[in-house]
């Protein structure tokens, strides 16, 4: 195959984030055919799904065998922990995000934690627990409010601040010893709460060299004002003018650089998403967590405004051709508005018809998180988080308009959204 020969692509995985890299690979010049597995209705409108699970990792390598996949980018961060990554390699086929090693990062709190204090990266004092007794006498001299997180994966919700030592505890028995989090949270890491305003940042990393994405701000909490339970992201917004060119020229020296040279100083070879979750303190940015994959929704926001192809960075990264790309941004601002089914991050209804506006306007984009097909052939609810309303905007009063006008046009019957999102930033902004 010649270098300027189009690639056939596979995209693993069926929420917002992975309708957003279908969304911009079905668009790329470089890309001859795009299929998704296992998708979802949104992603089905522009390619071909194919009902295989993203956790199934021998069934997805047969499926690029099979379908002759050149290419693949692995959306979310559960089979990157398993290691797909890894069995495509072993089969020649090229893939986007880490291997399963650099994966941990993500699978692993504790392993993370350990990382950032050895290369010494700005970061919440922290101390490990697998045994209750021993994490209740740390917590009995501990200042309150606490973090305590589940050591692995939990679908963004294995993160609890207690407000104080009896919630502590509490927390800490429901996860070692109850099944709160399942095996994710048979180790729990305890850790200083930080304070300040909480930002991300996207770093594309393939060894040592990287590309810092535009700055974002995701929206945790399930009810305007950011309270209420954590949850996936109900909604986000690019830029993120909170980092000015100052603070990030000191995010890029205290830790994204030293976070780059840390991971290849372990002997990861890195090539994907770094996604690194920052909270800017009074005594500046420090890390809460490190994540090896896009960011949902962040991903909705953050392709929606590059100019340069998304799938010539990825192809760049894995490849390991990542330092002659010149990645340039759109200059507008976008938000992303997260429609919710009525009672997430709890329990909520399933199956409940959507109607969609019968036109989408220039710069909109209705991306599809939780549906799926009925028997009739309606698209349905099927998850907490339904749809991702993004918007892109001169500034980020238009792009939030054009988003919650749009959000407006969508209707279910249990339909649930934050009215709220990127309000900090428009107060700023006045």
């Amino acid at each position: 195959m010649s270098e300027n020969t189009p690639l056939n692509v596979l995209i693993v995985g069926s929420g917002g984030r992975e309708h957003a890299l279908a969304n911009a690979c079905v668009k790329s010049p470089l890309a001859a055919r795009v299929i998704a597995a296992p998708g979802n209705p949104g992603i089905s409108a522009d390619c071909d799904c194919f009902k295989v699970a993203a956790d199934d990792i021998d069934g997805l390598v047969a499926l690029a065998v099979e379908q002759k996949i050149d290419f693949v980018i692995v959306g979310p961060e559960v089979p990157l922990a398993l290691g797909l990554v890894d069995a495509l390699q072993e089969k020649g086929i090229l893939a986007y995000g880490p291997k399963a090693d650099g994966g941990r990062l993500e699978a692993s709190k504790i392993f993370t934690k350990k990382l950032l204090l050895k290369h010494k990266i700005p970061t919440g004092a922290a101390a490990a627990f697998d045994k209750v007794d021993a994490a209740i006498d740390y917590l009995e001299t501990a200042s309150y409010p606490i973090v305590v997180k589940a050591d692995g994966l939990a679908a963004g919700k294995g993160v609890i601040i207690a407000k104080d030592h009896d919630e502590a505890v509490s927390t800490v028995r429901d996860m070692i010893e109850g099944a709160a989090f399942g095996e994710s949270g048979k180790e729990v890491l305890i850790e200083e709460c930080l304070y300040g305003e909480e930002t991300s940042i996207h770093v594309i990393v393939s060894g040592n060299d990287y590309v810092i994405l535009p700055t974002s701000q995701d929206h945790k909490q399930i009810f305007e004002g950011d309270k209420g339970p954590n949850t996936g992201g109900m909604g986000a917004y690019s830029p993120a003018d909170l980092i000015d060119d100052d603070l990030m020229a000191r995010i890029e020296e205290e830790i994204v650089k030293p976070s780059v040279a840390g991971i290849a100083a372990e002997g990861i070879d890195f090539r994907g998403t770094l996604f690194i979750g920052i909270m800017i303190t009074e005594e500046g940015p420090k890390v809460l967590e490190y994540n090896t994959r896009f960011g949902d929704p962040e991903t909705q926001v953050l392709l929606t405004r590059l100019k340069t192809d998304p799938m010539e960075i990825m192809l760049a990264a894995a490849k390991g051709e990542l330092g002659r790309l010149d990645v340039t941004v759109k200059d507008q601002y976008a938000m992303v508005v997260v429609l919710a089914s009525d009672g997430y991050p709890g329990t909520y209804p399933k199956g409940e018809t959507i109607t969609f506006p019968k036109a989408v306007g220039e710069n909109e984009v209705i991306f599809h998180a939780g549906t799926r097909f009925n028997e009739a052939g309606d698209v349905v609810t099927n998850g907490g988080r339904v749809l991702g309303v993004t918007a892109l905007g001169a500034d980020l009063k238009t792009a939030a308009d054009k988003a919650y006008a749009l959000c407006d046009q969508i209707r279910f019957k249990s339909k649930y959204l934050r009215r709220d999102i990127g309000a900090k930033e428009l107060n700023r902004q006045r």
